[in-house]
């Protein structure tokens, strides 16, 4: 599914952000580094395991503030679009995850 952390911020940075997609889409790909709260978690990876919701960054409550963020002037505004954009990429890899038990 990587192909939804790359190129859907590429996909928004263009669409939205055209006059200056490039910068747009360097800050959508360094809100990535929101998965450095992976680090916190023993084991570090597990196959199964969905972020949402597990991790520091990763929770509800993480969220609300990255909704909160797009109220915000920018670069907060994209830095939260950025967020929640990968918090819905997350989400789909853990349906992903899901469906492929069943």
């Amino acid at each position: 599914m990587g192909y939804l952390h790359f190129g859907m911020p590429l996909i928004i940075a263009y669409t939205f952000f055209r006059d200056d997609y490039k910068r747009v889409y360097l800050i959508l790909l360094a809100t990535m580094l929101v998965d450095l709260d992976h680090l916190l978690a023993t084991p570090v990876f597990l196959p199964d395991r969905c972020s949402i919701n597990f991790h520091p960054l990763h929770t509800y409550y993480a969220m609300a503030v990255y909704a909160a963020m797009l109220f915000l002037p920018k670069p907060y505004r994209i830095i939260g679009l950025g967020l929640l954009l990968h918090m819905l990429t997350d989400s789909n890899d853990c349906v992903m995850t899901y469906l492929n038990r069943l």
